[in-house]
């Protein structure tokens, strides 16, 4: 079929094709995200208009919309190319504010209207509306990172960078997008995590393009990159992302950057780096007390039954035993509510405690998560040295058992790899480790007092 290409708007516009089955997407939809996820979201878009590069898909809300961008849109994107390889970006539509629903009406001139999503490096600067100031709830743990954000809102450049850093699902990623959201209002605003920053500079390297790639980063007003840790041990990028920074910095740009540590725990990033990040104000987000939760909570609730039109008969004494038993994240603490809520919804009773326990066992009887420093703690505890005896280089017996006795567990107990393990032992090689798992596993079959040490250390680990 000869293509027919019209502009408009700057949008381009194909001839119509009608080539893909909806209903066997739809199916590639809920068998790959799952039936709760495309029963609650995905079930409700439509197929409006299908050209040969690009669809016109139906949502009935704004909330819709901005909910499926912000979470499912890469995937879906790849999910429907299994089905059309010469697509190359989605348009939504949104059906409460139009007279479209699916009656066929809908005519070129409404693409205007349309939130549209393209494959290209202009188009992953994506903010999403509903992590604002508005409803971030403030604690104590966070209320400086908070404070910081709005006052960089306030005045650009007075604390830059700003570096915000803490655990998985503390919320510094909302933080980001809130400054966004505020500051794109009067200049450009560039928010891009620093997975996304790789996946564009090793696509211009491949186009030869780095000179656009090079153009589009460094013409930002206020540079915001997300989970800069990303780029440990990647030194092309390290050595792109250092000269973007400082060419936003010569032209007074204000820089966001979150991560999970300190700027001078980065492992593997340049020290140059490092101390730019250090340069400006870093500020932590801790795990949220007790009071906090309970806030997340009750707004996380008000916010559900505003979007869904739902009443939640959630007790105080519920409230209460989730804000006491989540001992983790905002994330964590968000799932456990869902869970709660979608039980209460199916069986339409209100819930007691012991309800409560029994649909979150597995969630609160999880083995603890063990990292390499608590492990590195324990075991020159356990046997009274100092965390920089056994981390030294001498070899003398009483240091080097605890040493490898350390590098067990942390193979053992933890998801790092041989060479990481190796690095946080100041720097020593994934085949010392290698040495080490062997000794203390032979050792501890063999000797009564080392199976005895070994089982010792685990318990103190797995201990609260």
């Amino acid at each position: 079929m000869e293509e027919k290409s019209a502009q408009i708007s700057n949008i381009f516009v194909s001839e119509e094709e009608s080539t893909l089955n909806w209903q066997e997407v739809q199916s590639s939809f809920e068998k790959n995200f799952g039936k709760e996820i495309y029963s609650s979201w995905l079930s409700n878009i439509t197929l409006l208009k299908e050209y040969n590069d690009h669809l016109v898909l139906g949502v009935p809300t704004r909330f819709f919309r901005d909910w499926i961008v912000s979470r499912y849109l890469d995937k879906i994107l790849k999910q429907i190319k299994d089905f059309k390889m010469s697509l190359i970006r989605i348009e939504f539509k949104i059906l409460e504010d139009s007279k479209i629903a699916t009656s066929g009406n809908f005519k070129n001139k409404d693409l205007n209207s349309v939130s549209e999503i393209r494959d290209s490096i202009l188009n992953y600067n994506r903010l999403n509306p509903n992590l604002n100031f508005d409803n971030f709830v403030q604690g104590s743990s966070n209320e400086i990172a908070l404070s910081s954000s709005k006052k960089v809102c306030e005045q650009t450049s007075r604390y830059n960078p700003l570096y915000i850093y803490g655990g998985v699902g503390l919320g510094k990623t909302h933080l980001l997008n809130a400054i966004g959201l505020e500051l794109q209002k009067e200049t450009n605003v560039m928010f891009i995590s620093a997975e996304r920053f790789m996946y564009h500079f090793i696509k211009s390297i491949k186009k030869n393009d780095m000179v656009n790639f090079k153009d589009f980063f460094r013409k930002s007003s206020v540079f915001i990159i997300d989970d800069i840790q990303f780029i440990s041990g990647k030194e092309g990028l390290q050595e792109e992302f250092f000269h973007t920074f400082n060419s936003l910095l010569e032209k007074s740009s204000q820089i966001i950057v979150s991560a999970d540590r300190p700027p001078m725990k980065l492992d593997r990033v340049q020290e140059r780096i490092k101390s730019r990040l250090s340069g400006g104000l870093v500020v932590d987000i801790d795990n949220p007390d007790f009071d906090l939760k309970i806030k997340i909570i009750k707004k996380r609730i008000e916010d559900n039954q505003r979007h869904f039109g739902e009443i939640y008969n959630i007790s105080d004494e519920i409230i209460n035993f989730i804000a006491n038993e989540c001992k983790t994240n905002v994330r964590s603490l968000i799932g456990i509510l869902n869970r709660i809520i979608t039980f209460g919804r199916i069986h339409k009773k209100p819930l007691s405690i012991n309800d409560c326990k029994n649909i979150l066992r597995d969630v609160f009887n999880q083995t603890k998560v063990i990292t390499v420093d608590k492990i590195q703690n324990t075991v020159s505890n356990f046997f009274n040295i100092s965390l920089n005896e056994m981390l030294s280089q001498r070899r003398s017996r009483p240091l080097a058992r605890p040493r490898q006795i350390a590098m067990y567990h942390a193979k053992k107990m933890t998801t790092r790899s041989l060479p990481e393990i190796g690095r946080r032992f100041a720097n020593r090689d994934h085949t010392t480790v290698i040495h080490a798992v062997k000794t203390i596993t032979k050792l501890s079959q063999e000797n009564q007092e080392m199976s005895k040490n070994i089982s010792q250390i685990t318990n103190l680990l797995l201990k609260e």
